[in-house]
């Protein structure tokens, strides 16, 4: 199954570089133990834009869709035999990027 395990950052600044070192070393291990997907840091959410195109012309706001204290700042996804490996690699990843994250298996999966 795959997993989408994201970042939940509540801090103004980007991860340290030991915080980086050790997302690198991370990454390094879910890809040796077959779990490496896909992952991807976020730009702050100062420079999102909104896109609703449900009716007619698509209408575009800049900013976040949400005012928030926290924030998706970037996600792993990750391939696990069942949601207990999942679980136990998204810990490893949060100690990682020292930063909260959230786990959701992809639907259908």
């Amino acid at each position: 199954m795959q997993y989408m395990v994201s970042v939940i950052d509540d801090t103004a600044g980007a991860a340290t570089q030991d915080e980086m070192a050790a997302i690198d070393v991370f990454n390094d291990r879910l890809q040796a133990g077959g779990h490496w997907v896909f992952a991807g840091g976020l730009e702050s959410p100062s420079t999102a834009t909104v896109i609703d195109g449900r009716g007619g012309d698509a209408l575009l706001t800049d900013g976040p869709f949400l005012e928030s204290k926290e924030h998706l700042a970037g996600f792993w996804i990750i391939q696990a035999p069942d949601l207990d490996v999942a679980l136990k690699l998204a810990a490893e990843g949060s100690r990682a990027c020292n930063r909260k994250v959230e786990v959701r298996p992809f639907h259908g999966e």
